[in-house]
């Protein structure tokens, strides 16, 4: 199964998400090193509304349907910040 990376960007509502298909990788490492050198391109921290995810999927439209669930964010941790 290949991985997709993809940046996500708040939608209308909160319940849908505008997704941007960036880029699709067969490995995990290249498709970690690709979402973190954008996140880096873009500025993206943890309190941005952009976000850049990866995601291991059959194809984007499980990719996308996964991404577009709605999932509570970690909690940050002190060391994390």
């Amino acid at each position: 199964m290949p991985y997709y990376v993809f940046k996500i960007s708040p939608g209308p509502t909160d319940l849908v998400k505008n997704l941007e298909q960036l880029a699709v990788f067969d490995t995990f490492r290249e498709a970690k090193q690709f979402a973190r050198d954008k996140r880096v391109a873009l500025g993206i921290t943890y309190e941005s509304e952009v976000e850049i995810k990866m995601i291991l999927a059959e194809n984007p439209l499980e990719a996308e349907e996964k991404l577009q669930e709605k999932r509570e964010r970690p909690i940050l941790q002190e060391w994390e910040k």
